[in-house]
């Protein structure tokens, strides 16, 4: 009783010092206190003298206890350090204590109140760790909790489940067996521990910022894989059992054919997670073990259609910027799958969009829904393909063409020509670098002169992970990386990991870029069909930034690490 009469004094000491409450107000608090048996500060709280986020502000200040908010993401456990099996459930909600990583024997617990020395010496002897706190507000914390162990725990729960789940009787002896009828392949993908177990798995890449859900098949287990700023990461998998059901769950959604299981098929549907519209396209294929699945999850939210939030710099945006706005030419992104691209095309789209223009696109598939513009989608098994659209669009008086890819010789020609007879059009071609892309619409058949005047810009780009800001460090660059790369910057960055990023190090990806501005000497060398080497010389002595450049400056700015520099532009240049 002396220790928690000495907390508490020491609490409203705290909070007279900074001014928030008054000696009567305090009396009055304390007097409560006596008759109720509560803390003293949510006595406070509950008599209106003070708010929440007052009292633990002052706990943080005065007594230096980080303070962690729910909107900043910082109360966001990491999910694989099996933290929810270090404090349970109970006992987290019972004492509000959020665990959120562990380093070796230290654990970081958020907690409502610091100063409860009892609930810490609990928490030591509970995991065999040393307690590291951080304050948050007891609505965050709660709020927090229902998050990781309502989610996480369900999802891991569910995964753990599906191996003493036993399905309803096929008259088969495998479920991969191909002689189920459609009655068995529907009823089983719709058993609720199928439905929930799908749920949670899309509930949960979508929370973790995934792109795309890899769902593989092999001999005695299944393979689930997130892959998160273009890097996949494995997640603890269902049982093997389990495949074919869930697969055809997934079918149903995607409106595919559940009984077609040896041809690859591609289908979409649509999710809506806290009032958050999410597109998720679905492709199969079939494999030696049974057909393999991929979701991709396209979050219109989380999309940034802004130029300048992209990750060209300045000089590079004046160039695009500049190109874009001419009345007519052809504008061309390159970069292999997956480069960012088709992001870039929107955003150049959703800057230049105008009422007095007629925009319309030609995409396989239409990614991204925009207003005022008119989308098409390719569907070649009708005849509807990038060429016969594009002789259609003509005759429908467009301003502006977007294609969505140049993928044979009579989709260029048709896209020069209309860059030529006064369209501004914007397409992507895949090659590894910007000059490379003259001499690839050369060699498919385009004849030089064609290319010369209708070219006007070529950006060639890549993404780069991002450095979490919230955890990246500095340190020194050796003698030897200062003089064989050039750096100029006396620190630099390299990735460490907190439960911000989930200890990846990393969180949300840059562009890299090199921009190739078509000047009156690029012109000449092509109409001379000179070769790839003369044309990026040219490009260089008029400026133009190599991706590995582009890479570096974004290392010497600390916005990304040296090793990722090397490993996105390896063989770039």
């Amino acid at each position: 009783m002396a220790m928690a009469k000495e907390k508490y004094l020491k609490l409203g000491a705290l909070l007279l010092k900074d001014g928030l409450i008054t000696e009567v107000q305090l009396d009055k608090a304390i007097q409560v206190q006596k008759q109720t048996g509560g803390r003293l500060g949510e006595v406070l709280i509950k008599l209106g003298i003070i708010k929440e986020e007052q009292l633990v502000a002052t706990l943080s200040a005065q007594l230096g206890f980080p303070y962690f908010t729910l909107s900043s993401g910082m109360l966001r456990p990491a999910l694989d350090q099996g933290l929810e099996g270090l404090v349970s459930h109970d006992f987290a909600l019972k004492n509000l204590v959020l665990p959120l990583s562990r380093t070796s024997k230290s654990l970081t617990v958020a907690m409502a109140d610091p100063l409860d020395l009892i609930l810490i010496d609990n928490l030591r002897k509970l995991t065999g760790c040393e307690v590291n706190p951080v304050i948050g507000t007891k609505s965050d914390l709660t709020k927090a909790i229902d998050e990781f162990y309502g989610r996480s725990a369900y999802f891991k729960d569910a995964v753990e489940a599906s191996y003493d789940f036993e399905p309803i009787d096929t008259g088969s002896s495998s479920l991969d067996s191909q002689e189920l009828t459609l009655d068995n392949l529907i009823a089983l993908a719709e058993e609720a521990p199928v439905v929930k177990l799908v749920d949670l798995i899309v509930r949960q890449a979508i929370d973790e910022r995934v792109s795309d859900i890899h769902i593989e098949p092999f001999k005695d287990k299944i393979s689930l894989r997130y892959r998160i700023d273009g890097k996949l990461y494995e997640i603890p998998p269902p049982a093997r059992h389990l495949h074919l059901p869930i697969i055809s769950r997934i079918k149903i959604l995607a409106k595919l054919d559940i009984a077609e299981k040896r041809l690859p098929q591609d289908g979409a549907f649509n999710a809506k997670i806290e009032g958050k519209p999410i597109d998720i396209r679905v492709s199969t294929i079939p494999t030696i073990y049974g057909e393999k699945i991929v979701l991709r999850i396209l979050d219109r939210s989380n999309v940034v259609l802004d130029m300048g939030l992209l990750g060209f710099n300045a000089k590079q945006l004046e160039h695009i910027r500049k190109a874009v706005r001419a009345p007519y030419g052809l504008v061309f992104l390159t970069g292999p799958t997956g480069s960012g691209k088709t992001t870039t095309l929107y955003a150049i789209l959703n800057e230049i969009k105008d009422p007095t223009k007629n925009i319309i696109t030609i995409e396989d598939p239409v990614e991204y829904k925009m207003d005022g513009i008119n989308q098409v989608q390719i569907k070649p098994e009708i005849g509807l393909t990038f060429a016969t659209a594009l002789r259609s669009f003509l005759r429908q008086d467009p301003d502006i063409i977007l294609v969505g890819e140049v993928r044979d010789m009579e989709t260029a020609q048709i896209c020069i020509r209309s860059a030529l007879t006064g369209h501004l059009v914007l397409s992507t071609l895949h090659t590894n670098d910007a000059p490379s892309a003259i001499t690839r619409l050369i060699d498919i058949g385009i004849d030089s002169y064609m290319v010369a005047p209708s070219l006007l810009i070529v950006v060639a780009q890549r993404l780069v992970r991002k450095l979490c800001p919230d955890c990246k460090e500095a340190y020194e660059p050796t003698r030897e990386q200062r003089e064989s790369i050039f750096l100029k910057a006396d620190l630099i960055y390299r990735a460490k990991g907190c439960a911000k990023c989930n200890h990846i190090g990393y969180k949300g990806r840059y562009c890299i870029a090199e921009v190739m501005v078509i000047n009156e000497e690029i012109q000449d060398l092509v109409n001379q069909r000179a070769s790839f080497h003369k044309i990026k010389d040219a490009a260089r002595a008029s400026g133009m930034q190599t991706l590995y450049e582009s890479a570096i400056e974004k290392v010497e700015q600390g916005f990304i690490s040296l090793e990722e520099a090397f490993a996105v532009t390896l063989g770039a240049d």
